[in-house]
């Protein structure tokens, strides 16, 4: 039976807005769950014993191509192993978490998660990001275009020449505004995006479970 993989990548644990929006979905879903903390966690960077043990005969690996060579195999074994995918990456510095740009650095490996050809293992499954920010970058916005998550990561998740995945993403704003003064006069905004984005995980959660089901 598939399962929805979670990986989890907000360093603020239970204080976590990413997180909170990101029961409301869990908290809807009907089946197995495999969840990954990596702020709890953290898989370690790529090096280059792990590069160079995707094209090294298995017979002339070295220990650390070996040890290496094993994680990437149980981190991209759990993520083909899913049928539908929970995101939790909240905007960092205008960009993503390192321990989660850490994990997509393991588990991209030509020939195995994607194949520049569309052929992708996990091509078409559903995939929810939730990534919340402290302003706002939408249009209009005086932050417009500086962020450089979610353009990323949907071309990463989702490009059909990469992991071709089906992804949606919920971005809570404005999360700065309950404790910034500066900000105070935002803050019915960023009452309203909290409660748009906990409604829109808990329908994507029905309608993952639906799809997972047919």
């Amino acid at each position: 039976m598939s399962y929805l993989l979670h990986i989890d990548s907000s360093s603020l644990g239970e204080a976590s807005v990413s997180r909170q929006v990101a029961r409301s979905f869990r908290d809807r879903w009907q089946g197995p769950v495999v969840h990954r903390d990596l702020a709890v966690s953290p898989v370690p960077h790529l090096t280059a014993a792990g590069v160079t043990a995707r094209d090294t005969d298995p017979a002339r690996l070295t220990p650390e191509q070996t040890k290496a060579q094993a994680l990437q195999d149980e981190l991209i074994d759990e993520f083909l192993g899913a049928g539908a995918y929970l995101f939790t990456v909240p905007l960092y510095n205008l960009s993503m978490p390192s321990v989660f740009k850490a994990w997509l650095d393991q588990i991209l490996v030509m020939g195995r998660t994607f194949t520049h050809t569309g052929a992708s293992p996990a091509a078409g499954r559903p995939a929810l990001v939730i990534s919340a920010r402290g302003g706002s970058y939408g249009p209009g916005a005086p932050r417009e275009g500086m962020d450089h998550l979610v353009p990323t990561l949907e071309a990463v998740l989702g490009h059909e020449d990469l992991l071709g995945l089906d992804v949606t993403t919920v971005t809570p704003e404005l999360t700065m505004a309950p404790d910034a003064p500066a900000l105070a006069h935002l803050l019915p905004l960023h009452e309203a995006s909290m409660t748009a984005a906990h409604a829109r995980a808990d329908a994507l959660a029905t309608d993952f479970g639906a799809r997972r089901a047919a």
